[in-house]
């Protein structure tokens, strides 16, 4: 495998439009080319066309395109592919079967039953993979020392390969297995998935289905625990879906591929690119490890060509496309993420971690009610942008035209109907002139109501702007700033969720749109050099040139990592890189080009951050492993990354891992061979900047001579792409003929307070960042489950007047109700406030929501400004605060006091000092009532709380780093004027609502009504001021205060209606104060939504918060009733204890059917996967799946609720705090009705008992408790056909474009 020579050596990129081909010839030069990937008229495969066009034009000899290419002149071919992202993608991979445990058939369509988007009430998630399910009669489950099961039975005992060792309940029963696979062959399938429970650790009888499979002439079978023997069904069953359903795909075109060539490739080395970075040989190449086989090329390229073993920067990859952007990091190593999710499928497989966000060249250009908004929708290859003269909407392409940063006499004629014209400037400008007009009208309507309305601004929206009229050109620069700012965003999350400054990076540029954007996005990051290789056009192609092979080996593991266990992880660390070592010797390697490294999946005892640590840089000592000092290598990583250890706590090793390397990347030599002469410009242009036009010249790049440096601005010219050197920004050529800019600082432009809709956008932007860095600061120095792995917490910014400012993330039940909690500390603390003081609260008078919910407000000053200028604050759910019951979430509480501590404004810090004792002393205090106890977790609450007060010191620095920029004015003004956006927004929907309602039937008030179980009404009636666009919401007729706890505070209210109303609106709006400002609400005192202060509230927070959404949603005939509950269960004893809600069926709407088995409205929770929970409590999960039938018919249907059976293998109490147990869900526009829930329980002496809606009852070993979740509610009457709405078919990159680990972390936020 050494380097070859006297060959032609080929490393191809076949992306989803262009091919890239890198060749290094036989005298070593170096060939770049750029193809189509599809065109059938001129060849059959891409690649295959590229390697003859070079092998043509180099030797001079004809290889005709209709015969196999002669490979004698081939040393080596590379590939990266994006064949099973496109399959997957698409949804055109190979029909598959999923042959699962019984009980689960229903598991992958539930997943983690938490929907993608939070304000979307049609709940679009992509298919499953497999076509058919075969539940299969075998269990094996977790011997448990403490198990009190009554078993007569003796069960077969089976040890792990993770050394666990499980009980077999029921034996595989192959004859019906057989029965079940070949009527699955008889229906024309032949892939096969198989995901048996625990098949991780002990995998005898997946690999005896898989046996019989083959057998029978199944042509694909894949186990999940060969596939990735990892803990978790769920994403372990995606993946092995993924590898059954793209795997046969792969093979297809591989076949195809090596058909145009003489022998079909026998005597020539072909490698492809996977996922995590490393090359494989051809035939290794499988679906479940393919999916970033494009993208992973772009990070090895520019992670080798960027990044310097002396100075050891690190580098940000920075790849701009057509719809999307990738943004990656390197510092020395590779970073993999071992779960995520592409095209709605969750892979368990290490891969890099690569971020996807939905800005690109061709995401599309919308102005909202007064905001500039680019993506994320995208205007794709066809039509393509607005200059692609194909009817195509405007993009960031046509913005950057406008403004004559890229030059249509440059680019080749492929545009047009007949693809042989010229980007067209005058159709950009033309819908450039279309949008700046109805900008213009916009503002000057503004400006005219604001003049109107003379010295009394009502609405902050009406306040005038600083532009009367804007130019075409700012129109399109207020584009390009906002599309920098979209993208700066997660390069931020990238870089600051792991504790790095992100200004100390360099930013690696490529793909074909990069280059335009590239100085301005390091220089809104702080960053000071920018890196552009030679072929950044084509550096995917380049990277597989340079990556090597790789051969990872993994295997579970349940070793605590210490003295007496470190023979055992000797041993089988050096047996996994033996296997390794020789299957890379097979492949021709010598040991001396053979590397492995060894990782380690860790983490602390009772914790899920689980860390895949390398002993890099820790040698082994008498304390470790012979593979190294992996508890020194783990404890420093948790501390960069969450700011503390736990020194005490034992480490639990999950998985060993190996990877193992062939080095066989090429060095590439090739210096450009130009001297120090002086380059001139080919020609001058005018670019506009923010000042307005200046002049630019123009170069090529390969007329650069190497040492010479171009001041901006400039725009340099190269085959693939255009890079914009900005005003004060310099590029310089270097030796290896690449470029590197040095970025200066902007001259400031001075802001005023009036509104400038373009600083709207951004300021929208930046307030939410503050919000989401406060949010990854809390996330890794909490301490807490609750807070730092199932992320139950948001962070705010408020204004002066406690006005919601942004918040991040949007947990529903959050939304409104912070704001309510510092507009009572202003009221009640007034002048009190001093500078170093931090308050906290969690009592429901003062806009909590249930008292685990403690929210933290830090007021800041300002110098010479009297009273605080802005409020940061954050709110986190604390696992125990005291009361009657461990979790303080008690069923059956009837007063505040027995749901824990109480806090109205407490001061948690008084002049920079954290007042330890007394907060320690309140959060005993509950122990002074009846049946009560003080906090059963003081530690976990006094750091979460000094975390929660770090994140909120952390916003105060970043807004005061805001204010130093622009000034207090600006900055108070924008915080006023992105309410008002909001508030604008809502109006619009508001009068668009009352006009169909007076049009239909003539009034502008609505009304509903619906029921909690016990009887107590919740009553609505909204009167709508259709010339305002203000509403009355007027909840009087609503029932009184309830003896148990399903009271809901005025906060629980508010955020439900601004849920609803986000949903309303249906786009993306900041969700602050102005939502509200259109709105007044009036909640009769004493009532269930109002109750009195010692009221007990836990269940209004999670039952009737979500009776308030059915009821709003009812009044506005938006759509049937989703499941209207979240179904809390608990258990526990002295020694354990478990919470989960459990998801239903979603309502049916206008055009959609309801989704089945999925969290819908003020709840987004994930629940435990089967496996993890059978590991860690005293449980058996014997069934999990959908309830058929339970969602309301109609000509739309509501979604089936689903059924969740626990069987106890200990004592435990249970409780169930749930509704809809005697209300249904209601149809809307003739739909029926959903199923009612149901709470059973089966006692171990065969007794079945109604628990009903909410109680707690003792369980014994063997009783099992069967949930029945309610059904969502249908839409139209069934009568009036199709019960199945015919939905248009999208990609799935449309709908769900975003990817990588930063885009996991807000799916994860989102669901709690």
């Amino acid at each position: 495998m050494a380097e070859t020579t006297g060959k032609f050596d080929f490393a191809i990129d076949r992306g989803g439009t262009f091919t890239d081909v890198f060749a290094r010839l036989p005298d070593g030069r170096e060939r770049v080319l750029k193809l189509l990937s599809r065109d059938p008229q001129n060849y059959k495969d891409a690649p295959t066309e590229g390697i003859r066009r070079v092998l043509e034009e180099e030797t001079g000899r004809a290889f005709p395109r209709d015969q196999p290419v002669d490979t004698s002149l081939i040393g080596w071919i590379r590939m990266g592919t994006t064949v099973a992202t496109n399959a997957l993608l698409e949804r055109e991979g190979e029909r598959t079967a999923l042959m699962v445990t019984k009980g689960f058939k229903d598991l992958l369509h539930i997943g983690t039953q938490a929907r993608p988007k939070l304000f979307d009430l049609e709940v679009a998630m992509p298919d499953v993979l497999y076509e058919e399910v075969i539940e299969v009669d075998e269990r094996v489950v977790l011997q448990q020392d403490s198990c009190k099961l009554p078993r007569k039975d003796a069960k077969r005992i089976v040890t792990g390969s993770t050394g666990d060792s499980l009980e077999v309940w029921k034996e595989l029963d192959l004859e019906q297995v057989e029965k079940d696979l070949r009527g699955v062959l008889s229906r024309g399938i032949t892939s096969l998935a198989v995901l048996l429970l625990h098949s991780y650790t002990w995998s005898d009888h997946e690999r005896a289905v898989g046996s019989l499979a083959l057998r029978l002439g199944f042509t694909q079978v894949s186990l999940s625990s060969e596939v990735m023997p990892m803990v978790r069904a769920v994403p372990r069953g995606y993946t092995v879906c993924a590898d059954a359903y793209l795997t046969p795909k792969i093979r297809q075109y591989l076949k195809g591929f090596t058909s145009g060539f003489r022998g079909g490739l026998k005597e020539v080395d072909v490698l492809f690119m996977q996922s995590d970075g490393g090359l494989t040989p051809m035939e290794q190449f499988c679906g479940s490890r393919a999916v970033l086989s494009g993208p992973a090329g772009g990070v090895v390229g520019y992670a080798i060509t960027s990044y310097s073993q002396m100075e050891k920067k690190p580098v940000i990859g920075f790849d701009m496309g057509g719809t999307s952007t990738d943004v990656s990091r390197y510092a020395g190593q590779y970073e993999h993420v071992f779960e995520a999710t592409t095209a709605g499928v969750t892979l368990q497989a290490p891969q890099l971690d690569i971020n996807t966000v939905a800005a690109g060249g061709g995401s599309r250009l919308f102005f909202r009610s007064g905001m500039f908004i680019v993506g994320p929708e995208s205007a794709g290859a066809h039509p393509g942008p607005a200059c692609y003269r194909k009817g195509g909407p405007l993009t960031v392409t046509d913005a950057n035209l406008a403004l004559g940063r890229l030059l249509p006499s440059f680019f080749p004629k492929i545009f047009g109907p007949g693809e042989n014209e010229p980007l067209s400037l005058e159709e950009t400008t033309k819908h450039f002139r279309r949008l700046t007009e109805e900008i213009n009208l916009f503002l000057s309507s503004n400006q005219s109501q604001a003049t109107s309305n003379g010295a009394n601004h009502s609405h902050k929206s009406m306040l005038p702007t600083s532009q009367s009229v804007m130019s075409m050109e700012e129109v399109a620069m207020g584009f390009i700033r906002v599309a920098n700012e979209a993208m700066c965003r997660p390069i931020r999350a990238l870089t600051q969720a792991k504790g790095h400054d992100t200004s100390q990076h360099v930013l690696a540029c490529f793909g074909g749109a990069g280059g335009q954007h590239a100085c301005a996005i390091a220089r809104a990051l702080g960053m000071k050099t920018v890196f552009i290789h030679k072929y950044s056009g084509v550096l995917s192609a380049y990277g597989l040139a340079l990556a090597d092979v790789v051969e990872e080996v993994q295997e579970p593991c349940s070793l605590q990592y210490e003295q007496h266990s470190f023979g055992e992880l000797d041993r089988r660390v050096e047996q996994l890189s033996k296997r390794c070592h020789d299957t890379l010797c097979a492949r021709g390697f010598t040991s001396g080009q053979i590397t492995t490294e060894v990782f380690l999946h860790l983490r602390y005892e009772g914790t899920d951050c689980a860390l895949m640590v390398t002993a890099d840089g820790y040698p082994s000592n008498n304390q470790s492993c012979r593979a190294g000092d992996f508890r020194s290598a783990f404890t420093k990583r948790y501390l960069k990354e969450f700011g503390f250890t736990i020194p005490d706590r034992p480490i639990m090793v999950d998985d060993i891992r190996v990877r193992g390397c062939g080095k066989s990347g090429i060095k590439s030599v090739y210096k450009t061979k130009m001297g120090h002469r002086q380059a001139k410009p080919v020609t001058m242009t005018k670019c506009y900047f923010e000042g307005g036009y200046l002049d630019t010249s123009v170069y090529l790049w390969e007329e650069l001579p190497c040492g010479y440096s171009i001041q901006g601005p400039a725009i340099i010219i190269d085959k693939n792409s255009t890079i914009l050197v900005e005003p004060c920004c310099e590029a310089c050529l270097t030796e290896e003929g690449d470029i590197c800019m040095t970025v200066g600082s902007d001259p400031h432009c001075t802001l005023g307070t009036e509104l400038n809709t373009v600083q709207l956008s951004i300021f929208s932007h930046r307030f939410m960042s503050i919000a989401e860095q406060m949010g990854r600061v809390l996330q890794r120095t909490s301490i807490s489950t609750n807070i730092k792995e199932r992320l139950d917490f948001s962070c705010a910014v408020f204004g002066p007047d406690g006005g919601l400012v942004s918040n991040a993330p949007h947990i529903p039940v959050h939304l409104g109700a912070m704001q309510e909690t510092v507009q009572y500390q202003i009221r009640s603390l007034g002048n009190k406030l001093k500078e170093g003081d931090v308050i906290l609260s969690n009592h429901p008078c003062a806009g909590g929501s249930h008292l685990p919910d403690l929210t933290v407000i830090t007021p800041v000053f300002r110098k010479g400004v009297s009273g605080p200028v802005f409020f940061v604050a954050s709110r986190g759910h604390h696992a125990d605060i005291g009361g009657i019951t461990p979790g303080s979430m008690p069923p059956h509480s009837t007063s505040l006091q027995q749901e824990g501590a109480v806090f109205t404004s407490f001061k948690l810090v008084t002049g920079g000092v954290f007042q330890e004792e007394a907060v320690t002393e309140a959060l005993m205090a509950p122990a002074q009532y009846p049946d009560c106890s003080g906090t059963r977790n003081l530690h976990d609450n006094l750091s979460d709380l000094r975390a929660q007060v770090a994140a909120n010191q952390r916003g105060s620095q970043l807004v005061a780093e805001l204010i130093d920029s622009y000034g207090l004015a600006v900055v108070q003004a924008y915080m006023g004027y992105i309410q008002s956006n909001a508030e604008l927004a809502v109006r619009d929907m508001l009068r668009d609502f009352a006009r169909r309602q007076r049009l239909q039937t003539g009034s502008l008030e609505v009304e509903s009504e619906d029921l909690m179980d016990d009887g107590t009404a919740i009553r609505l009636r909204v009167q709508i001021n259709e010339k305002e666009g203000s509403a009355v919401f007027d909840f009087t007729g609503t029932g009184t205060e309830v003896w148990g706890n399903c009271n809901a505070p005025r906060a629980i209210t508010l955020s439900a209606l601004i849920y609803c109303l986000r949903c309303m609106v249906g786009q993306d709006i900041p969700l602050n104060q102005g939502c509200l400002a259109p709105i007044q609400v009036i909640i009769p005192p004493g009532s269930i939504l109002q109750p009195s202060q010692n009221a007990a509230v836990v269940g209004g927070n999670v039952l009737t918060s979500q009776r308030v959404v059915d009821v709003i949603f009812r009044a506005f005939e938006v759509c049937a009733a989703s499941q209207g509950c979240m179904n809390n269960i608990s258990f526990g004893s002295e020694r354990v204890g478990y919470y989960e809600t459990v998801a239903g069926g979603a309502g049916a709407g206008p055009g959609w059917n309801g989704r089945s088995g999925v969290h819908s409205h003020m709840t987004n929770t994930r629940i435990t996967d089967p496996e993890i929970l059978e590991k860690r409590y005293p449980v058996i999960l014997e069934q999990f799946s959908l309830r058929p039938g339970s969602g309301g018919a109609g000509k739309h249907c509501g979604g089936n609720g689903v059924i969740r059976k626990l069987l106890f293998r200990n004592k435990v109490v249970l409780s169930v705090l749930t509704e809809r147990r005697s209300t249904r869900p209601y149809g809307l526009q003739g739909g029926e009705d959903g199923a009612a829930g149901l709470n059973l329980l089966h006692r171990a002496d065969g007794r079945v008992l109604n628990l009903g809606a909410k109680t707690s009852v003792s369980l014994q070993p063997g009783d099992m408790f069967c949930l029945y979740t309610p059904g969502g509610g249908g839409y139209g009457r069934e009568d009036e056909h199709n019960s199945r709405p015919q939905i248009k078919r999208r990609r799935l990159n449309e709908t769900f474009p975003e990817r990588g680990s930063v885009f996991e972390y807000r799916m994860a936020q989102e669901g709690v």
